[in-house]
């Protein structure tokens, strides 16, 4: 962490890392912590005294009464979720009006806009991708359009540009032939979730982080989703709708490429995606399973099963290179702790072709596995790097000299007392 920088924490792979967590070990650190992309979609979930919260647009920085938290401008916000999100830590003792700001910049996620997300998903068969129908692609569609809502639109005559937007979605609604809705009960939430935000900071973030780092302050950019579902970057199509890599950083919050410091690039000890689209390192048996029910693999946001498999060293080489990654965060190393071998992705292959860049079309390709010897110690238990098992210290080391780039922090159990810094 250095002054007058912007550190960025990715996820580097499907995202469900485990990021919240991490960020919020981070945040004494640092001034600012803020988030630079995504919406709704993006469950970070901290464990810390016994409770549990899952936080969807609010950045993990929250629980921490001196620190300045940021929605930044390349979020989506949905105001009903919103407030629910915001009123549940309410009511959990955190007073949130004095360290939650939220950008003006920022697009905002309209009922109706989940209802295009669930016709235009119904409308690709079996291609579908997964979506998790929060109204997030349609949103970040209409912020390229130039015809979207922004939070500093809720300032003034705001009603009119509702309604307006409103009305245009319903035509696209007919003419997809997509009319059995009814949101009149989610608009009502929603409207109250405006005048809610209301109450809220809303400023012009860019100038405020930009401030704050000439001021010598530090800023901590938490990611949402992962490197491989980037939209630039991505298995494309099945991808999110923003840029979830260290570029995103820039245009999300605002700064210049030459304010990033560390970049830190978290990733689990095995491998997990929700949704559809390619996923080489799935595993179909009872490994597979074995690995769901130990991780608790499920989604923080939709409950959703997250599909497991080995650690992809093909994909994290990439995430590392186009991120810019100097230091990683290995995440659920606990998981894997009754297992005797463990396999790790080194390639991919298909048809007689074996590559271990990450190919233009990731769909058909299998992954080509080394094996190492499993530790079968339980982890939860050790507060330090001396007390690791030796066949652990050397998955570790092996990851290293495989991504060649240092494993600096390693997590061994859900609460945020069991991380390892090394």
């Amino acid at each position: 962490m250095a002054k007058g920088k912007v550190d960025a924490l990715l996820g580097i792979v499907f995202g469900d890392e485990g990021k919240g967590k991490v960020v919020d070990v981070f945040t004494p650190k640092y001034d600012i912590v803020a988030r630079f992309a995504g919406g709704p979609n993006a469950g970070h979930t901290i464990i810390f005294d016994g409770k549990k919260f899952v936080l969807r647009s609010i950045p993990s920085g929250i629980f921490s009464e001196d620190k300045i938290n940021i929605i930044g401008n390349g979020c989506v916000i949905a105001p009903d979720l919103f407030m629910a999100e915001a009123k549940e830590l309410e009511a959990a003792g955190y007073e949130l009006r004095n360290r939650l700001h939220i950008s003006k910049r920022a697009h905002l996620i309209l009922p109706t806009h989940r209802v295009l997300d669930r016709a235009y998903e119904a409308a690709k068969g079996k291609n579908k991708v997964g979506t998790t129908g929060k109204g997030i692609g349609p949103t970040y569609s209409e912020k390229a359009a130039r015809t979207g809502l922004r939070v500093g639109d809720i300032l003034e005559n705001f009603e009119e540009k509702y309604l307006a937007l409103k009305a245009r979605h319903e035509e696209t609604l007919r003419q997809l032939h997509y009319t059995d809705y009814d949101i009149s009960e989610e608009e009502r939430l929603w409207l109250q979730g405006i005048e809610y935000m209301r109450t809220f900071p809303l400023t012009d973030t860019e100038v405020e982080i930009n401030r704050a780092l000439q001021e010598g302050k530090s800023v901590l950019a938490e990611g949402a989703q992962g490197t491989m579902l980037d939209i630039d970057h991505g298995t494309y199509p099945y991808v999110s709708s923003s840029n979830t890599t260290c570029g995103g950083v820039c245009t999300g919050l605002g700064v210049a490429p030459g304010r990033i410091g560390e970049v830190f690039g978290i990733f689990k000890a095995y491998s997990t995606r929700v949704g559809s689209g390619p996923f080489p390192v799935e595993l179909f048996d009872e490994t597979g399973d074995r690995i769901r029910e130990i991780g608790h693999e499920y989604g923080a946001v939709t409950g959703r099963n997250r599909r497991c498999g080995w650690v992809d060293l093909v994909a994290l080489r990439y995430a590392i290179m186009v991120n810019g990654v100097t230091q990683l965060v290995m995440m659920k190393s606990d998981v894997l702790d009754t297992f005797p071998t463990i396999k790790v992705c080194v390639a991919y292959e298909k048809d007689g072709v074996r590559t271990t860049d990450m190919p233009f079309d990731t769909e058909g390709w299998k992954a080509v596995y080394e094996e190492v010897p499993g530790w079968q110690t339980d982890l939860t238990t050790l507060t330090s790097e001396s007390q690791f098992p030796k066949a652990f210290k050397d998955y570790v080391a092996y990851l290293e000299h495989q991504l060649q780039t240092p494993i600096t922090i390693l997590s061994v159990g859900p609460d945020r007392a069991q991380t390892i810094i090394r």
